[in-house]
C-alpha cells in the first residue's frame, strides 16, 4: 500500500475510517465539555444564561466536525437537512482550524512566558493540531457553499466578541493572565486567518471539481 493511498478519497471516505473518525471526535467532544465543566458552572452562576453557548469553544468545534462526519456517513436527501449539513461543515472547518491552532499556540505562548509543559498539555497540542488538519483535509469531501462559510465566519467573530467583551474566554495559562489584550488581538487575527484558509480550501476544492468535470466532458 502506497503512502498516497492514505490521503485518497477511497480511504478517507471509507465507512470504517469515517466511523473511526466519528467516534474519536465524539469522545474528544465529550471530554472537552467535561474539561470546560468548571467554567460552564461559573458562567451559569455569574453570567446571563445566553452566554453559556459561547463558553466551550474547542468541544463545540469538534461537535460541528463530528456532525459533519455523520452527514458523510448518511448523506441527507431532504433540502432542509442539506442546508443544515452545509452549515455544520462550514462551521466545522472554520472553528476547527481556528481553535486547533489557538489552543496549541496559547500553550506554547504560556511556556514561553515561564510556564511548564505537562503531559496533558502535549495531549492537548496533539488533539488540537489534529482538529485543524482533519478539517482542512476533509473540505474536499464537504458540500458547504460560500453562503454557509459567511455564516460560519460571522458566528466565529461573534464568539470572539462575546468572549472578550464579557470575559468568558477560555481559561488561560497563569503566565498569560496579564496578556489578555494581546491574546484578544491574536484571537481575532487567527479567526480572520481561519476564514481565509477555509475560503482558500473551498476555492481549491471547487476548481479541482470543475477541472475534473471538464476532463470528463472531453472523454
Amino acid at each position: 500500500m502506497s503512502l498516497s493511498y492514505l490521503w485518497s478519497r477511497s480511504f478517507l471516505t471509507s465507512r470504517p475510517f469515517l466511523w473511526l473518525l466519528f467516534w474519536c471526535n465524539l469522545v474528544g467532544t465529550v471530554y472537552g465539555y467535561i474539561w470546560y465543566g468548571g467554567q460552564l458552572e461559573y458562567t451559569l452562576n455569574f453570567h446571563p444564561i445566553w452566554q453559556i453557548v459561547f463558553v466551550p469553544d474547542s468541544p463545540t468545534a469538534s461537535l460541528f466536525f463530528t456532525i459533519s462526519v455523520l452527514f458523510l456517513l448518511y448523506p441527507p436527501r431532504l433540502k432542509g437537512l442539506k442546508v443544515i449539513r452545509q452549515l455544520m461543515e462550514a462551521l466545522a472547518v472554520v472553528t476547527s482550524v481556528k481553535y486547533g491552532i489557538w489552543a496549541s499556540a496559547i500553550i506554547f505562548w504560556g511556556v514561553a512566558q515561564g510556564g511548564h509543559m505537562i503531559w496533558q498539555d502535549w495531549m492537548l497540542v496533539a488533539s488540537h493540531t489534529a482538529m485543524a488538519v482533519e478539517a482542512l483535509l476533509f473540505v474536499r469531501f464537504f458540500t458547504c457553499k460560500w453562503t454557509a462559510l459567511c455564516v460560519a465566519a460571522l458566528w466565529t467573530l461573534l464568539n470572539d466578541t462575546v468572549d472578550y467583551t464579557f470575559g468568558i474566554y477560555p481559561y488561560l495559562p497563569r503566565t498569560l493572565t496579564d496578556d489578555v489584550p494581546q491574546v484578544r488581538t491574536f484571537t481575532y487575527m487567527l479567526t480572520l486567518f481561519s476564514i481565509a484558509a477555509s475560503w482558500l480550501a473551498m476555492y481549491v476544492r471547487d476548481r479541482m471539481a470543475s477541472s475534473l468535470n471538464k476532463a470528463k466532458s472531453f472523454e
